[in-house]
């Protein structure tokens, strides 16, 4: 990216920052601890919340109390300081019951040592169709401050926003897998993966520096919530004739489209659909096909779809 373009998204960077406007929830009052209770602090009446990742089987999660189809759900975090590899934080949504057939909207934040950059980590599954990972580096130091991190879903499109600016759109495409049935939950989490988070498991967490720990704050959840005891379909009809769901946004605006394009070529660092590109040119008879939403997303930004 040119410099002058680098200047210009910092500066409607700090506008955006100066302009976020949340609506603040209780982490204590909306959330259950789901693993890892003597991990998890709320403080300030339940505004705040620490999860902590304390040696290699002891993590922390929370959940939501309710589930939902459609909406948007929103944190701000303060990732691990310092050298984080080996660790997992996570804010993502995720339906219950029948994994291999599970819906799923993820952030994964990938640590590593100190100096080097995380791995912003985007996946989406719908039907239990998976592997659809996008990563970014970050443009600014998610240690050193709270950054705003929103999940919006809707009939047409899922988005994933940093500090209001989007970084990615999944669509829902005709024929192709898309969440629109299964209630979610949202999670926010700590976890061991040193196995495969810090360039490919090749880092270990240094647990000498245990316990790592992420800040979670200003949870809003503005979501179309599945009525107690409601089955998945009476859930899904309902929400299917929401304020969510009825005359559903599904572009984002022209202003969005450049911000995302300049985060995309600026930071991107994985994409499944170059990588799946890749693969069928270096070997055709073998590889398995570009999925069919890398297509139609070229075209739908050409303006052909």
């Amino acid at each position: 990216m040119a410099i002058s373009s680098r200047v210009l998204l910092a500066a409607v960077a700090f506008l955006a920052v100066l302009e976020l406007g949340l609506v603040s929830a209780n982490f204590k009052d909306q959330c259950n601890i789901t693993w890892g209770p003597q991990n998890a602090e709320f403080t300030e009446g339940g505004e705040h919340l620490k999860l902590s990742l304390v040696n290699k089987s002891s993590g922390s999660m929370v959940t939501t109390l309710k589930s939902f189809i459609y909406g948007s759900v929103s944190t701000r975090i303060m990732l691990v300081k310092g050298n984080s590899a080996g660790t997992v934080t996570t804010y993502y949504t995720s339906s219950t019951g029948n994994f291999s057939l599970h819906d799923e909207i993820d952030f994964e934040f990938l640590g590593n040592s100190s100096g080097d950059p995380y791995t912003l980590h985007t996946n989406v599954f719908a039907d239990g169709v998976g592997a659809r990972e996008i990563q970014f580096k970050p443009w600014f130091d998610p240690t050193a401050d709270y950054h705003n991190y929103t999940i919006f879903w809707n009939p047409c499109m899922i988005v994933w926003y940093v500090d209001s600016f989007p970084i990615r759109v999944f669509r829902n495409y005709t024929g192709l897998p898309f969440p629109t049935r299964r209630p979610m939950f949202a999670y926010s989490s700590i976890w061991n993966a040193d196995d495969w988070a810090t360039q490919g498991g090749a880092v270990k967490a240094d647990w000498t520096q245990a316990p790592f720990s992420a800040e979670y704050r200003d949870l809003d959840l503005q979501t179309c919530e599945c009525a107690a005891g409601a089955s998945d379909d009476a859930c899904a009809d309902s929400c299917a004739s929401s304020k969510y769901a009825v005359e559903p946004r599904c572009e984002l605006t022209d202003k969005e489209k450049r911000q995302m394009k300049a985060l995309q070529l600026g930071y991107t660092i994985y994409n499944y659909c170059d990588k799946a590109r890749s693969n069928v040119a270096k070997d055709p008879a073998t590889a398995d096909p570009v999925p069919p939403e890398c297509d139609l997303d070229d075209k739908q930004d050409q303006g052909q779809y």
